[in-house]
Parts: structure tokens; sequence; C-alpha cells
């Protein structure tokens, strides 16, 4: 067994071991046969030793022995910190510190010890834990957990008041009376403030003002029990004191003076006043008022809340014809101030506020508003209603000259004179329109005549009242219809009216049939309606499918209007439940307003006029033609002989084939060419053959050219410049026989040089000598 004897005292081990020799004995004596195994245990005194001992090392800490008799026994310790700080005696089992212990870095140490034999290292002894302790003294001083506190508190807090705590800690065992006891102390600043045993910092005095001094920076020292070295540590603990609203707001100025237009608009800003308060913005909360004074209905303070100024604006219109200057005096308060930390003695703070008012050029002014005259509708004789009045306000006092800006409805039917007479050009309607409005503007007339550019505006209404001019209209229902088996007294329908003038007071409207020759009759309700009901019953339809029935409505005016209206009644076939099976379709009475009919005119103008240019366009574009049509040819035929006619023929005189008329139609459309010369001016033709001439042609091609180049609308005549000819006969005759060349024949063929190289091989035929010039 492995058990531990702890506090055995050295003289009492060799009692111990002999009483434990004679009890073996006695085993012995009384078994002789078995043997037991003697009991050895570790036998050592209690481990402990104190921290920072000043002597000599090795610091004696204890001693380890075991029950083992045995002179080869050898000691030895095992552990972390075996045979570095400790040693063993390896004989006597003494333990040595070789160090200097700290308890606050290491409380206690936990080691193994052994008993083997020297001769082979084999253990006479089970290994055994042991502690050994280090005592505590008292050598750390208290230590603060952080150099710098903060703390605040109220200004003006009752003594007492607690602030912040402080906290310092001992590394010292706290379990030994007096090793960890911390006390504190104020060592700056204790005029102000203290702190107790626990660390907690109050306040000396009640009458810390912020507004004096808004921070204390303290050092507070603490110390451990009696019994220490008596070293300390200290610690900064800053103290901030937070606002309360203990302060009045003071002007900054004894007075102060604005200047502001006289039209300056209602609720504008005309100054700001300031003032000091020495509290935080939090508790600023100044309320101005006026003390002095009789224009508080003119003007108001209302205090700014971001900047705590006093802003002055008008309650009213200023005008600087009745008041040129305001003086008055103000008082700023604050309702809000703590009276229990109010400060006696204090003055009042006022101020004197003077407002210049200044002049401006300020348009004129309407006596009232608004105006309202009442006319007659339709009546003829009512020109002028009245007059709108305006003045200048100014000292100036200008003549005002008055226009008409606006009117509802539009329309030219209320004018204003330029002296501000309202006049009616024509008499009003009241069914048109019940009330007429318009705007007029009053503008001063300067010193040159010019009107002044600032105007002021009145409304002018117009109240129509009515006449009774209007008689009332059947409001017609949807196709009244009866069956012809209709028994006397059903009603076949309910009728009402309207009428555009106002409803009379003395009555409703009367209903009445023009004649009594008709089997209806006519029953009022006294409600403006009436009943239509059969009267005698049985309709024949054979007589008649559809009845139409006077009715006479008067309304009861001054003077009485009546009208005469149809209702179109259709008699129809019935079943025996009175239900309609079959009637006649009718043709509904469509009226077309003046309105529609003035459109319907319109659109028929706007087709006519439109026909008619398009007719115009087209004669313009046929005008290009007008030397073709004359001839009763188109066109193409003309473009179809220019195109083709590229030969000469079977002669002069052939124009069967190939009808140049159309060519000479240039002169009877009245073109008359201009005179140019004419290569066949040089011959001399027969007499009594009238020919037309070469450059009547030649200009006659020409302007039809012209006309194909600028008309785009023609046909391209880009062929014309094929188009040989002759002439209408040839003053060389025939030339069709060869033999020709060899005729006695005077004439003289040496003009055929001159036409071209077409007629070459004839000029070489009869010419005298072709000419050597021409080329081609």
């Amino acid at each position: 067994m492995n058990h531990f004897i702890l506090l055995f005292s050295l003289f009492l081990a060799p009692a111990f071991a002999d009483k434990e020799s004679q009890e073996t004995n006695q085993n012995f004596s009384s078994n002789n046969v078995s043997h037991k195994r003697l009991k050895r245990d570790w036998i050592w005194n209690q481990m402990h030793i104190k921290e920072e001992i000043d002597t000599p090392l090795p610091h004696h800490v204890g001693k380890i022995t075991s029950s083992v008799r045995n002179n080869n026994a050898k000691y030895i310790i095992e552990g972390e910190y075996a045979n570095t700080i400790f040693q063993v005696q390896e004989t006597s089992g003494d333990v040595y510190a070789f160090e200097r212990l700290d308890r606050e870095k290491k409380a206690e140490y936990e080691l193994t010890a052994l008993i083997i034999d020297k001769r082979n290292n084999q253990s006479l002894e089970p290994p055994s834990k042991f502690i050994i302790k280090v005592y505590d003294i008292n050598d750390n001083v208290p230590v603060f957990v952080q150099k710098v506190f903060n703390g605040s508190v109220p200004e003006m807090s009752p003594v007492g008041t607690s602030v912040t705590k402080v906290t310092a800690v001992d590394a010292d065992d706290p379990t030994v009376t007096g090793h960890a006891t911390v006390t504190y102390q104020v060592i700056k600043g204790d005029e102000y403030f203290t702190v107790d045993d626990s660390g907690v910092i109050s306040t000396t005095r009640a009458d810390l003002d912020r507004e004096n001094q808004s921070t204390y920076e303290i050092i507070v020292k603490a110390k451990d029990g009696p019994g220490s070295s008596g070293d300390s540590s200290t610690a900064t603990v800053i103290i901030t004191l937070t606002d309360i609203n203990d302060n009045f707001p003071v002007f900054k100025h004894p007075s102060f003076h604005f200047k502001v237009p006289e039209n300056i608009s209602v609720g504008g800003e005309v100054g700001r006043v300031k003032v000091e308060d020495v509290d935080e913005p939090q508790h600023r909360n100044t309320k101005y008022s006026f003390v002095r004074g009789d224009y508080r209905d003119t003007f108001e303070i209302v205090a700014n809340p971001f900047t705590n100024e006093g802003i002055i604006r008008p309650k009213k219109p200023l005008d600087f014809e009745k008041v040129a200057e305001y003086r008055f005096d103000i008082e700023a308060t604050d309702p809000t101030v703590d009276l229990r930390y109010f400060k006696s003695g204090g003055s009042r703070s006022i101020s004197t506020v003077t407002i210049e008012v200044t002049d401006v050029d300020e348009p004129p002014v309407f006596t009232k508003l608004p105006y309202e005259f009442k006319v007659r509708e339709n009546d003829p004789e009512i020109r002028t209603l009245g007059s709108v009045w305006a003045h200048d306000p100014d000292a100036a006092k200008r003549k005002i000259r008055f226009i008409r800006r606006r009117a509802s409805p539009n329309g030219d039917y209320i004018r204003v004179s330029d002296t501000g007479i309202i006049q009616l050009p024509k008499p009003l309607d009241r069914e048109f329109s019940s009330s007429y409005n318009i705007t007029v503007a009053a503008q001063e007339i300067l010193e040159d005549g010019r009107l002044s550019d600032r105007e002021s505006h009145a409304q002018v209404h117009v109240i129509v009242t009515d006449e009774n001019d209007n008689a009332p209209e059947l409001i017609y229902p949807e196709e009244p219809r009866v069956c012809e088996n209709a028994a006397p007294g059903k009603v076949i329908i309910r009728i009402s009216a309207t009428d555009k003038d106002e409803i009379s007071p003395r009555g409703f409207f009367k209903f009445s049939l023009a004649t009594e020759d008709s089997n209806f009759s006519l029953v009022e309700n006294y409600d403006n309606t009436a009943n239509v009901t059969v009267k005698y019953g049985q309709f024949n339809r054979e007589l008649a499918k559809i009845h139409y029935l006077p009715v006479i409505i008067s309304d009861n005016g001054d003077p009485e209007l009546s009208s005469t209206n149809t209702l179109v009644i259709s008699v129809c076939k019935c079943n025996e439940k009175g239900n309609f099976t079959f009637c006649e379709e009718r043709a509904k009475q469509v009226g077309v307003s003046i309105q529609a009919l003035v459109a319907i005119f319109i659109c028929i103008f706007t087709i006519i006029v439109f026909f008619a240019v398009i007719t115009l366009l087209i004669l313009l574009r046929k005008r290009h033609k007008k030397d073709l049509s004359g001839l009763g040819r188109n066109v193409a035929e003309i473009h179809e002989q220019l195109v083709t006619y590229d030969e000469e023929g079977g002669g002069e005189m052939d124009t069967t084939s190939y009808d140049v008329s159309v060519l000479n139609s240039v002169r009877k459309n009245g073109i008359k060419p201009e005179a140019v010369p004419s290569p066949y001016a040089q011959v001399q033709k027969p007499p009594g053959k009238i020919t037309s001439g070469a450059g009547e042609m030649e200009m006659m091609i020409e302007v039809k050219k012209d006309e194909a180049d600028n008309d785009r609308d023609l046909l391209p005549y880009d062929t014309l410049h094929i188009y040989g000819y002759e002439g209408a006969e040839s003053i060389a005759e025939s030339l069709s026989s060869l033999e020709s060349g060899s005729s006695d024949s005077d004439i003289d063929y040496d003009f055929l040089n001159d036409w071209g190289p077409r007629f070459k091989m004839l000029a070489e035929l009869y010419g005298s000598e072709a000419n050597e010039d021409f080329v081609y």
C-alpha cells in the first residue's frame, strides 16, 4: 500500500518501528509456516517555503523519508521543476530550492518522490507525488486597472453625488489578512471630490458650475493594508460636468436697427436679433416677447431653433405713407430654466428694436374688392353698369388707367374704359351665361405718358337676372305606344317639360291639349309632369296607325309663355296580356342645329374649292398640249411620225405616206418664228409654186425641241434631230431620172453642195464642180 503519513515527528519514527517489529515477531510465533512481507511507507515533513527569502541559496524546503531499510537506497525526485529549481539529497532525502520563489508567479509545485536501489536502479518503493506550497509575503503594491478614468456629473449637483468608480488590484494572497486590502485617497482635487474604500468618487461641493469650469482632473492613490512596505500607485480621473438649463439668454446688443421696404410680403424676414445663452444648444429655448410698444399686432418674433436668433416678421402689410418708423422693446427669456439653480440678482435681458420703412413705388390700390353688378338680361337700354376706382398710394398721386385683362366667358361682352367705367356693348343673355367675370388691371400713368410696369388687379362680377323670354319645351319620351284595344283611362305615358329660364316661384308648368277632338286626354300631376291617357278606347289601326297629339305647355311666368309640342303616339297590336306584339317603324325626327348646318356648309365649300383647284391644275397641264389638241391628233401619232420619218420617200412631192402638216401647224397656233437665213433662199424657185421655207421648218423643230426639254410632262422628242425635210417641192424638179445629168437644162445645180452630205452625190452628178472645202 502506498499511503503517505504527514506531520510525523522524527522522534516518533523509532517507536513505530519497534512496535511494528513486535507485531511481526508475534505473527511469526503464531504461524511458523506462513511468511508475511514487512509494510513500508513514505515518511516526510510538510513541504512549504516562503517567497522571496533573502538568505543565501539554496533554501531548505523539507525532507522525504521512506521506511525502507537499505544501505543502497537512493532518493530522487521527478517533475517539471525537479533538478532545476528543486533538488533532493540522495541519501538523506532533504529537498532544497535553488531559486528564490515568487508566489505571484506560481503558488505551488507538484513533484514525484522515488527511492531506488542505486546498484540496479530498481524502485524500492512505488513513486509518490507531493506538493510544495509557497507562502505569501506582502511584497506587492496595488495597481490600477487603467491609468486614466473618466466620469461625469451634472453641474450644481448636491454633495455626495456619485461620479465614477476606480479599481486597483493587489497581487498578494487575498486569504492572508491585510495582504490584498486596498485603500484609496484623492491626493489632487480633494477640495471638489472624495473617494471611499470601494473606489467610488463623489462630490464634496454643491456649487460646481459648468459655465465656470467644465472639466476637472484629479489624482487618486491606491495603498494596501498595514505591514506593507508603504508603496502605492496612482491613477488620473477626468471628470466632466454635464450641462443643465440654469442660465437665461442675454441680448448681444442693447438695440437693433433694421431697414425694410414697405412692399415686403407678409411673413417675410425683416431682420434677426441675436442673444447669447451660455448653456449648451439642447438647453437653449429662447422666447421673445414685446415689452413696450403698440406694434405687436404688426410684427411677430419667432425663435430660430438652430441659431436661437429671433426672426422679426410682419403680420400685415406695411405702408410708408402711414407709418415710416416702428420702435419697440423686446425681452428674451427661457421658460425651461431650472429655477432650483436660478442665479438670483440677474438683470432682465431687454433690447430696443427700430424698424425703418423705406418708400417704394407701389401699384395702384382699388377702393373696393371685389366689384359686383347686376343687370337684366336682354335689356337694350342698359349700357353702363358702374365703375371701378383705384388710386396711387404713393406721394406722387399719379393718374390711373384701367385695362381689361381676362374675361369669362371669353368674348366682348363687357368692356372697361380707360377711366374704369364698366360698359355693355350689347344686351346679355342669361341663358348663354348667368354671370360674367372680368379682371380689370390698374396702371399708373407716368410723367412722360407711359404706363408703369406695376399694376394691380380687381375682379368684376356681373350677375344677369332672369327675364321670362323662353317658353317651356317638352322633354320627348322614347316612342310612346298604345294598344289598339286599350281601355279608357289607360295611362300611355308620363310627360315632363323643361325651361331655360328660372323656375317661376308661383307654380308649376301647365299642360293642356290643343284640341279635344282626339281619343286622348291629359291629366296633370302638379309636379311639372302630366299623364297622357286613353279617352274613349279602341283605336282603329286601319284608319290611323300613328297619332300626332299637340300638347300646349305654359310656364306661369310674367309674362306667361307657352309652346305647342307634338307628341307622336304609335298604335300597336297587343296580346291578351297587353304586351306589344307589332308596331310599325316610324321615322324619327332628327333635328339639326345651326352649328351643325354651318359645319356642313363649310365642308361642302371646302370640297368645291378642292375640285376647282384640281380642275385648274389639269387645265394648266393641258395648255402645254394645245398645239396638238387643235389638230385633233394625239401625242402618240406625232411622236410616231417624228421618230420614223427618216427617209426621202418617193420624191419631193410625195407626201401621201408622210403627212408633215402637223409640223406646219405651228403657224396656225400663233407661233411666229424669227427670220433666220434659209439655205433655200439661194435658189430661185419656179413661179406659181409657194413652198414653205426650210428656215421656218427648222425654227418649228427647235421650238418643239425646246418645249420637250422644258416640259417634263410631255413625251421626249429626242429623235427630232434625225428629221430631214426637203420642203414642199424641189426647184431641181424630179431627181428620179438617171439621165437628168446629161440634159440640156440651164439650171445651176451647184447649190446642191450647200445642202449637206445627203445631196453630195447629186451635187457631183449635176454640179459643175464639187465643193472641195465642204467637210462631212
